[in-house]
C-alpha cells in the first residue's frame, strides 16, 4: 500500500473484477480504472495501428533503408521523457505530465500523418515517443498512489486487458484504411480518439492526493536535473550509435565514438545500481524488462514487413498475424494476478522470457516455403502469454519495492529500461537487416508483387531473429536472481 492511501477493508483477494466497493472495479476505484483502460488503449490501438501500416509508409517515403529509426525514434524519444515524468511526478504529482503527455501523443500523429518525407514521418515518431513516455510513467505513479499493494496485480492485468481490443481490431481496421484511403489516416485519424481518455480520467485524477510543489518543482528546474540530463546523453548516444551502425564507412567511425561515450556512463548512472550484472532485487527486476521489451518490440517490428515482403500478405492479414499476442498477453497478465501465484513471481517471469523465446524462434520458419503463414501467428501468441506473466509481474514487485516517494523514479528507471531495451534492440536489428542485405528487401517488392521469398535476402530478417532469440533466452538465465526481490 502507499503512505497516504490507507488500505482498505476488503477480505483478500479481491480483484479484478470482483464488483465490490475494494476490487478495482468497484465503486472506490471503478472511474480511475476506466480512465487508465481508455488511455491504455489508446496507445494499444496507436501501436498495433502503426505496425500494420508501416510498411506500406516506409515504402511511400522511400524509406525502407530507415525502416528500423521509425521504431526507435519513437523509443529513443521517450527514455528522456520517461525520466522527465517521474522528476516531474515525484515533485509535482502525476497530472501535469500524464496530460502533457497526452496532447505530444496526439501531435506526434498528425506530424507523421502529415509527412512528406521519411525524415519528417521519423521526427513525427519522435514526438509521439515523447508523449508515450510521459504517459505511461505517469500512469504508473497513480497506479502506486491510487490502489493499494493487494490490488496492483489486478490493476497490471487491467493494463493488459485494455489491449485485447486493440489489437483484435486496430490491424484490420489499420489495414483496411490503409488499402482504402492510404497509410496517412491511420495516424490522422487517431487523434480523435484522445478526448475520450481525457473526459473519463480528468474527474477521478482530481481525487488524487495533492503533491504541494517544492521550490524548484517547476518543468524547467526539472528539466535540468542529473536524471533528465542522463536520459537525454542516452538519446543522443543510442542514435548516432544507430546511424553509425546503418551508415557503414569511414566517416561514421566518429559519430560512433561519440555514441558510445554518451551512451555508456550515462546508462550506468542512471538504472539502479548492479542493472548490468543482474544484483539481486530491483536491478535484476529492471533488466529482465528491458531485455523483454526490447526482444519483443525489435522482433515485432519485423513481423509485418517480412510477410508482406517474404510471403506476400497483405498489410490487413501481416497485421492480424500479431493479433493472437495481443489477446494471451492479456491472458498471461491475468495469470500472474491470481493471489496463490503470489509467492512465484521468480518462475513466473523466468518462463514468459523463455516462452518469449520459443516464439521469436519460431518466426523464421515462415522463411521457408513449405511452412504455412499461420505459424507465426500461433508463435506470436505463445509469446504474448509470456509477456503477460514476465511485464506485469515486473511491474508488480517495482511498486513493492518503492517507498512512496521513490515511485515515480524508481517507475521512470523501470521504463526507461523498457525503452532502452527497445532502442538497444531495434537498432541493433536495424544494422542486422541491413548487414545481411535487407535495404534491397522494399525496393525489390516495390516493383513486384511478392510471392513466397520473391523478394529475396532471407538472411536479414534470420539474423533479426535469431539475435533477438538470443536476447530473450539471456533474460531467463538471470531470473534467478530476483529471488531477494521476493523475499
Amino acid at each position: 500500500m502507499t503512505a497516504d492511501r490507507p488500505a482498505l477493508t476488503a477480505p483478500p483477494g479481491k480483484g479484478f473484477a470482483d464488483g465490490t466497493a475494494d476490487g478495482v472495479l468497484g465503486r472506490t476505484h471503478r472511474a480511475l480504472t476506466l480512465g487508465i483502460i481508455s488511455v491504455v488503449s489508446l496507445v494499444a490501438f496507436e501501436a498495433s495501428a502503426v505496425n500494420t501500416a508501416m510498411p506500406l509508409a516506409a515504402r511511400a517515403l522511400d524509406g525502407i533503408g530507415l525502416y528500423a529509426f521509425a521504431f526507435s525514434a519513437f523509443f529513443t524519444a521517450s527514455l528522456f521523457a520517461m525520466a522527465l515524468s517521474g522528476e516531474w511526478s515525484d515533485r509535482r504529482g502525476p497530472l501535469a505530465p500524464l496530460f502533457t503527455g497526452i496532447a505530444a501523443f496526439g501531435a506526434g500523429l498528425l506530424i507523421a500523418g502529415g509527412a512528406q518525407s521519411m525524415g519528417m514521418f521519423i521526427a513525427g515518431r519522435g514526438v509521439q515517443g515523447i508523449g508515450g513516455g510521459l504517459v505511461v510513467v505517469s500512469l504508473y505513479v497513480v497506479v502506486g498512489r491510487a490502489y493499494p499493494e493487494r490490488l496492483r496485480p489486478s490493476i497490471m492485468a487491467a493494463f493488459s486487458a485494455a489491449w485485447v481490443v486493440p489489437v483484435i481490431v486496430g490491424p484490420l481496421l489499420a489495414g483496411t484504411v490503409t488499402e482504402q484511403l492510404g497509410w496517412r489516416w491511420v495516424f490522422l485519424a487517431i487523434p480523435a480518439l484522445i478526448l475520450l481518455p481525457l473526459a473519463v480520467m480528468l474527474p477521478a485524477l482530481r481525487t488524487l492526493p495533492r503533491t504541494e510543489p517544492g521550490p524548484h518543482g517547476g518543468v524547467r528546474h526539472v528539466l535540468t536535473e542529473r536524471r533528465c540530463r542522463l536520459a537525454l546523453a542516452v538519446a543522443v548516444g543510442a542514435s548516432l550509435l544507430q546511424y553509425a551502425g546503418q551508415h557503414p564507412a569511414w566517416s561514421a567511425l566518429p559519430l560512433a565514438a561519440a555514441g558510445l561515450a554518451l551512451l555508456v556512463p550515462a546508462i550506468v548512472r542512471l538504472l539502479p545500481r548492479g542493472t548490468f550484472r543482474a544484483a539481486r532485487g530491483l536491478p535484476t527486476v529492471v533488466l529482465m524488462r528491458g531485455l523483454a521489451a526490447g526482444a519483443l518490440v525489435a522482433a515485432e517490428s519485423f513481423i509485418p514487413l517480412l510477410l508482406v515482403t517474404q510471403r506476400g500478405l497483405s498489410a490487413t492479414f501481416a497485421g492480424l498475424s500479431l493479433t493472437g499476442g495481443g489477446l494471451t498477453w492479456a491472458l498471461g497478465s491475468y495469470v500472474q494476478s491470481r493471489r496463490r501465484l503470489e509467492p512465484h513471481r521468480e518462475r513466473l517471469m523466468g518462463l514468459g522470457m523463455l516462452l518469449l523465446a520459443a516464439a521469436i524462434a519460431m518466426v523464421p520458419l515462415v522463411l521457408l516455403d513449405g511452412v504455412p503463414v499461420w505459424i507465426v501467428a500461433a508463435a506470436w501468441t505463445v509469446g504474448g502469454f509470456g509477456m503477460g506473466l514476465n511485464i506485469s509481474s515486473g511491474g508488480v514487485l517495482l511498486l513493492k519495492l518503492s517507498r512512496p516517494e521513490e515511485a515515480g523514479s524508481n517507475s521512470a528507471s523501470l521504463q526507461m529500461s523498457d525503452a532502452l531495451g527497445n532502442v538497444t534492440f531495434v537498432g541493433i536489428s536495424g544494422v542486422l537487416f541491413v548487414a545481411f542485405g535487407g535495404g534491397a528487401v522494399a525496393a525489390h517488392a516495390a516493383t513486384t508483387t511478392a510471392g513466397a521469398g520473391s523478394a529475396g535476402h532471407p538472411a536479414a530478417f534470420a539474423a533479426v531473429f535469431a539475435a533477438m532469440t538470443g536476447v530473450a533466452v539471456a533474460g531467463a538465465a538471470v531470473s534467478h536472481r530476483l529471488s531477494a526481490a521476493l523475499g
